[in-house]
């Protein structure tokens, strides 16, 4: 009997998409793969600065250095998308291109020379792609939310429910105008009084008040910076606090950190030391955090989250909407839960192997399902039993961040106890906790005592989910397997997993040479694994 034929993959499931925001103060570039209904995963990030704000003209054109920065950044972002299959690009400039008078002088060298074609968005525009792209990381869409996002050129600000922007402006206020005023006129007070002169000539205050908010949202990498000092100085450098860190502050604790950073207590290198402000950030954090606190008070803001996405993923999640008919805006705030917890404790390249895994596992499920005949009914698998092998293995590594020894343990533990896991029951969550847990090491028996908290049908489920997730693993950690590489065919005695484009069946990993007999070894383990779950054989065939 001819098998059916895999599925054809699609953009919207394996699509890499890349995103360009070229700011006041860098340039950043966002590679994220896209899956069914919108979802998306960082890849890779790449940060250039090139702060365009410094040492304008009098009439505010960019300078020629500026430009050459300019020109520089978006050729290594070039260099670095050329050997990828990117589907889809875009490039966004925000601030500091939009108000310079001889933008069009830049605009037109990029395209001549890099063959980028960028869109100068609006303010609006630019607020209410930030919207978006936090919509993709927070599980808020049908709450009204007030989003703050400071830039080095600007500020955004953006209210918005249920994925539509009831009002949307962006101010003249951002950290590198800023500190450039404080610098010419020395006295904070006067930073001050600049601030909310600028509010009062503003609508944003009456309009905030007048549409209200549930909750207020930062989206910035300098209130990113300020939430990482406040926790800082209130725990230390514990990682064991860490993983249960709420992501947001009082009013009160700005406050106090903007009494600290301006007391003259702290010298500014004690300050870098003490918060973990970055070389670049530290520059003009004073000045941030100023502007912050101005906004609490204006806007009536008494606690804000905290959103690790901002632009990039707005950008991204647009490009999405309007190229994929599955597209949901709303969709998965359980996906976003695991993708923030992932980035939380993101390190090295541990989110891109992670993908990597996710990738792989899905060829190898959707082929075991799709042949379902083959397998034993009491651990027949559905499709929708994917999402938490694809949650546990974003998650599987998150340990790794203090320390190799025993991390998959701490996996397990951060899973379990951080509270972040938002539309899981606290049965699900177990069960992607002890797919975390078992990854590696000793296969857990149907008998052990780790399953007694889960109901029955997720008990039989558990252990083929496992073996799946760890002949995955395996074969990342080979480094020489990814996805669209897999194929899973039926024989007499089970399935034969079919593994080709080895990159010449070859690969140097740490100084390993791994050849095709290292590879079956590897795999052997969790091919008998498969075997004693399944009571079929799972053989391996290289092509």
């Amino acid at each position: 009997m001819e098998p059916p034929p895999p599925p054809p993959p699609t953009t919207s499931q394996h699509g890499l998409i890349a995103a360009i925001d070229l700011g006041t103060k860098s340039f950043k570039l966002l590679l994220a793969r896209a899956f069914p209904r919108g979802r998306l995963l960082a890849l890779a990030r790449l940060k250039e600065p090139v702060l365009l704000g410094r040492g304008r003209a009098a009439d505010g054109s960019l300078t020629h250095e500026a430009c050459l920065r300019a020109i520089a950044a978006l050729r290594s972002f070039s260099l670095a998308l050329r050997p990828l299959r990117v589907s889809l690009i875009r490039a966004v400039a925000t601030a500091a291109i939009r108000s310079a008078p001889n933008r069009d002088d830049l605009l037109s060298a990029v395209r001549s020379v890099l063959q980028f074609q960028v869109d100068v968005l609006s303010g609006e525009d630019e607020a209410r792609l930030i919207y978006l792209g936090v919509l993709q990381f927070l599980p808020v869409f049908e709450r009204t939310i007030l989003v703050v996002d400071i830039g080095g050129g600007s500020t955004e600000f953006v209210v918005g429910n249920e994925g539509k922007v009831l009002f949307a402006t962006s101010l003249n206020l951002g950290h590198i105008s800023l500190t450039e005023f404080h610098e010419q006129n020395g006295k904070l007070e006067d930073l001050r009084s600049y601030i909310r002169a600028v509010l009062d000539q503003s609508p944003l205050v009456e309009k905030v008040r007048e549409l209200g908010f549930e909750i207020a949202i930062g989206s910035s990498g300098t209130i990113r910076s300020i939430e990482r000092a406040i926790f800082l100085d209130g725990y230390g450098e514990s990682m064991s606090r860490d993983f249960v860190r709420e992501w947001k502050f009082s009013k009160e604790e700005l406050v106090s950190l903007v009494e600290k950073l301006t007391s003259g207590d702290l010298s500014e290198i004690e300050a870098t030391l003490r918060f973990r402000f970055s070389k670049r950030r530290r520059e003009f954090i004073v000045a941030g955090a100023i502007l912050l606190l101005e906004l609490f008070e204006a806007l009536g803001i008494n606690n804000i989250e905290v959103s690790g996405y901002a632009l990039s993923e707005g950008v991204i999640s647009e490009m999405l909407a309007n190229n994929h008919l599955d597209y949901d805006m709303s969709a998965n705030a359980r996906w976003r839960s695991v993708v923030s917890i992932a980035t939380r404790f993101d390190g090295d390249d541990r989110m891109k192997s992670a993908a990597n895994c996710v990738g792989i596992a899905k060829d190898l499920f959707d082929g075991i399902v799709r042949l379902d005949d083959h397998v034993d009914d009491q651990v027949h698998l559905h499709e929708t039993d994917f999402e938490y092998i694809e949650a546990a293995l974003l998650l599987h590594n998150i340990g790794l961040l203090m320390g190799k020894k025993g991390y998959h343990k701490r996996s397990y533990k951060i899973i379990k106890n951080c509270g972040h896991l938002h539309g899981y029951s606290s049965e699900e969550i177990e069960l992607v906790a002890l797919l975390a847990r078992f990854h590696r090491k000793k296969f857990p028996k149907s008998t052990n005592d780790f399953l007694e908290e889960l109901p029955f049908e997720m008990k039989q489920k558990f252990r083929a989910l496992c073996v799946i997730m760890r002949i995955s693993v395996t074969l990342q950690k080979c480094q020489c397997v990814t996805s669209h590489v897999l194929e899973v065919l039926p024989t007499e005695e089970g399935f034969q997993l079919v593994i080709g484009s080895l990159k010449d069946h070859l690969q140097v990993s740490h100084g390993i040479q791994l050849t095709l007999a290292v590879i079956e070894a590897e795999l052997r383990p969790e091919l008998n694994h498969f075997e004693e779950v399944f009571q079929r054989k799972m053989t391996m065939l290289l092509s």
